[in-house]
């Protein structure tokens, strides 16, 4: 097993066995996030503005997100590892499409959507593995298609692994993950820097980023 096959297959187990506990944790979770739902928001005028065309929640969970892409108007569905996440998510949603499957690989044509949202889904994976995700991103997206991440902001540290509650993650600077995504082809369009709130350990960080003309 290589090493980018056995933290996937951890990823997913980890998210199997907390997957009922988490929907119900995380389902009223945008009610109270005002900065995150108006960069959703953003994201979806920027996507609306553009030419017609789906959307993927890239590790979408119990698709809390996902359904709230599709009340903002866009053609959504949503991509997770893990089986049982999708199951609860079919339940929950009947009327979205869930898949299983990894950002890694999807199974889209070239330029087949014309957003994703990466909404805390990279942040479990290891730094040196992160660079494949941003190439099928790009690949994936239309030329005028957006990319929004988010993820938890070192605050001026380095890259650094974290207890996170289900498997380990990682923060990044946001400057180093924006340089990241910038080399495979993206461009900044701009982002959102949160302080945490009661209960919260970590900045959160949002980057809203565009398909560029060409890659470097």
């Amino acid at each position: 097993m290589t090493e980018s096959s056995s933290y996937l297959g951890v990823t997913a187990d980890a998210y199997d066995a907390i997957a009922v506990v988490y929907a119900e944790f995380v389902r009223n979770e945008l009610d109270g996030l005002p900065l995150d739902r108006a960069v959703l928001a953003a994201f979806a005028e920027l996507v609306r503005a553009g030419d017609p065309g789906a959307v993927a929640e890239l590790g979408c969970g119990p698709g809390r997100v996902t359904a709230h892409l599709r009340d903002l108007g866009l053609d959504v569905f949503g991509v997770d590892l893990s089986p049982v996440m999708i199951d609860l998510a079919r339940e929950t949603y009947p009327d979205l499409r869930f898949e299983v499957g990894s950002m890694d690989a999807l199974d889209l044509a070239d330029g087949a959507l014309q957003g994703i949202v990466s909404w805390y889904s990279v942040i479990h994976t290891p730094p040196r593995e992160l660079p494949p995700y941003f190439d099928e991103f790009r690949r994936a997206l239309a030329p005028d298609g957006h990319l929004l991440l988010a993820f938890f902001e070192a605050e001026g540290g380095p890259v650094a692994p974290f207890d996170h509650k289900v498997a380990t993650a990682y923060r990044w600077p946001v400057d180093d993950l924006a340089e990241l995504a910038g080399q495979a082809g993206f461009v900044e369009v701009g982002r959102m820097l949160r302080e945490p709130r009661e209960g919260e350990r970590f900045r959160r960080g949002h980057l809203l980023m565009r398909k560029g003309d060409q890659v470097g």
